[in-house]
């Protein structure tokens, strides 16, 4: 089978798609024919090399967390899917013809395999930060780069909960973030102000790494209400980095149901053939994103 791998940390060029032997399904897993693959900043992390204890490397390593698919082989103890069922999930080496899934469910009624491979990670991160910051019904969050896909996630998750969001992104996404329920406004020169003529900001989220904890700390007031998953020195202005995972099949299972009542809908920017993974994460880490970027195999 084709599979993108890099046998040295470093940049996209790294990648390489190689001929590998088929993965299998063991106990407790389920393999997919991959139909298409997430492509997601932890991706590219990864990649360089960056420390992340959630996802040890052993060079050579395949690429990819997330991937939507058919079943085609079921592991042992496995009950509730069989060969030939549509599912997303998060697994290990997606980037692949064939990959085995930890963690699936069915895909929802009407998503292509493109658009359901975007949804793991991301939902499972959009969750697991708004419950970190601690953020309630009736308050304000502010999310800086809130147009990719964990940013687009959080808007629809967190509007769905009854809380106000003001986003922030580049001047092209504005109406985007205004489609997705926020209060909008461009990053760059006087941001700070322009965010607080928008309300009261009681927790924030850093999901672009652009420089802006102390301006986050400055606007919440307070440290604890801010979380990045973006810089790795956040820590040292008392904010929290967030990038181990929670539980990833409540947040597929939460997904699913969104999805299903139409309060989630994360759009697919680009996609790209397997043979251009160096290009989908060099462009993933330009940001600028609105929504997602897919691998189709």
């Amino acid at each position: 089978m084709r599979k993108v791998s890099f046998a040295e940390f470093g940049g996209p060029d790294v990648l390489h798609l190689i001929d590998a032997e088929e993965p299998h399904a063991g106990p407790g897993r389920i393999r997919i024919a991959v139909r298409a693959a997430g492509v997601n900043p932890v991706d590219w992390r990864v990649r360089e090399g960056q420390v992340l204890g959630a996802h040890p490397v052993e060079l050579p390593a395949g690429v990819g967390l997330d991937a939507a698919g058919v079943v085609d082989e079921v592991g042992a103890g496995v009950d509730g899917v069989e060969a030939g069922d549509l599912v997303f999930g998060e697994g290990a080496s997606t980037y692949a013809e064939f990959a085995v899934l930890s963690v699936w469910a069915r895909m929802p009624e009407g998503l292509t395999f493109e658009e359901a491979a975007g949804y793991p990670s991301v939902v499972e991160t959009a969750l697991r930060i708004i419950r970190e910051v601690g953020v309630r019904p009736g308050q304000t969050l502010l999310v800086s780069g809130a147009s990719g896909g964990v940013g687009s996630a959080v808007l629809q998750i967190a509007r769905d909960r009854g809380i106000t969001v003001i986003g922030t992104a580049g001047a092209a996404n504005q109406d985007y973030l205004r489609s997705l329920g926020a209060l909008a406004t461009t990053y760059g020169e006087g941001w700070t102000e322009r965010v607080r003529q928008l309300g009261r900001v009681d927790a924030a989220l850093d999901l672009a790494g652009s420089g802006v904890i102390r301006e986050l700390v400055g606007l919440t007031g307070d440290p604890r209400k801010v979380i990045s998953i973006a810089d790795l020195g956040a820590p040292e202005l008392g904010v929290r980095f967030s990038g181990v995972a929670g539980s990833v099949p409540e947040a597929l299972a939460e997904a699913v149901g969104l999805i299903s009542r139409g309060k989630l809908h994360i759009p697919v920017e680009k996609s790209y053939p397997l043979a251009d993974a160096a290009a989908a994460h060099i462009d993933s880490q330009a940001g600028h994103t609105r929504g997602r970027r897919v691998l189709v195999v």
